[in-house]
C-alpha cells in the first residue's frame, strides 16, 4: 500500500510540475507575439519617379523609399494601398489610411480637409506635346485641347489658365492614361508635374515647356485632420534633411528642385 501511495504521489508531483511549465510557456509566447504596428499608406502608383510599379509588380519610387524610411524610424510595418489620385483625400477623411505620399502638393484648398507635413520636395509644372506638333508658349495653347489628371494641382491650374488662354480641358484619372491620350492624338497638350513630365519626355521623345505663371506649393505628406503622426513625421523629415537622407533619396531617383 505504501508503495502504491508513493507512486501516486510521484505522478501527482510530475503533473503539477508539467502544468506549471505549460503555463510559463503560454505567458512567454504571449509576450513575444505582440504584433508590430502597421502604418497604412495610400498612393497613386502611376507617377514615376515618385511612385510606380517595377516589372515584378512591386511599388518603387522616391515616395515609396521615403515612406519606408519613416516607417522604420517609427518602428512600424509599412502597408501600401494603390488608388486613384482623386480618391486619396477621401481615404484620409474616412480614416482608411494613416498617411498619403503621392507627389501631393500642400495647397490651401487641400489643407481644409487634411493636415500636411513640412514640404519634402518642390517641382513645378510643365506642358508636353508630341515632338512633331510642338507648342512653345501659353499663347499657342489657344484652341487646343489640354489634358490633365483629376484631383491634381495641374487640374486646378488648367481651370484657371483656360480662361485667359482660351483652350479646352480634358480630365482623366491617371498620369499613364494622360500620356496615352497625347500619344494617340486625343489631346493636343498635357499639363503635368515637371519632374514626372521630364521622365515621360525622355521615354517617348516628347517636346515641352515650363509653365511660367505659377510657383506651386511644395510636396508634402498628408494625414487625417488631427493625426498624432504629424509631429512625429515632421521630426523625422527634419532629421532626414539634416543628416542627408533626403538628399540621398533625391539623388537615387534623380529629382531636381523646381
Amino acid at each position: 500500500m505504501k508503495k502504491l501511495i508513493g507512486i501516486m504521489f510521484t505522478i501527482l508531483t510530475m503533473m503539477v510540475i508539467l502544468t506549471g511549465c505549460g503555463g510559463g510557456t503560454e505567458n512567454n509566447t504571449g509576450d513575444s507575439s505582440k504584433e508590430k504596428k502597421v502604418l497604412k499608406m495610400a498612393t497613386s502608383a502611376d507617377f514615376p519617379p515618385f511612385e510606380s510599379y517595377n516589372e515584378e509588380g512591386e511599388f518603387v519610387g522616391f515616395d515609396i523609399d521615403l515612406a519606408q524610411a519613416i516607417a522604420d524610424e517609427l518602428g512600424y510595418e509599412l502597408e501600401i494601398q494603390d488608388m486613384k489620385f482623386d480618391g486619396l483625400i477621401g481615404a484620409l477623411q474616412s480614416n482608411r489610411v494613416d498617411i498619403v505620399l503621392a507627389g501631393m502638393s500642400a495647397t490651401e484648398e487641400r489643407k481644409k480637409n487634411v493636415d500636411f507635413s513640412i514640404e519634402y520636395h518642390r517641382s513645378g509644372e510643365m506642358f508636353l506635346t508630341n515632338a512633331d506638333k510642338p507648342v512653345t508658349s501659353l499663347e499657342e495653347l489657344e484652341g487646343k485641347l489640354v489634358g490633365v489628371q483629376l484631383g491634381t494641382i495641374q487640374e486646378e491650374g488648367a481651370d484657371v489658365l483656360k480662361e485667359e488662354y482660351s483652350f479646352e480641358v480634358k480630365k482623366v484619372d491617371s498620369a499613364a492614361v494622360l500620356v496615352q491620350e497625347l500619344l494617340s492624338g486625343r489631346v493636343d497638350v498635357i499639363y503635368m508635374d515637371k519632374q514626372v513630365a521630364t521622365g515621360y519626355m525622355e521615354e517617348h521623345g516628347l517636346a515641352g515647356f515650363d509653365d511660367p505663371t505659377t510657383s506651386s506649393p511644395g510636396m508634402a505628406i498628408a494625414f487625417p485632420k488631427g493625426s498624432d503622426l504629424v509631429e512625429k513625421v515632421n521630426d523625422i523629415l527634419q532629421t532626414f534633411q539634416e543628416n542627408g537622407k533626403l538628399d540621398e533619396l533625391k539623388d537615387k531617383w534623380e529629382l531636381e528642385e523646381g
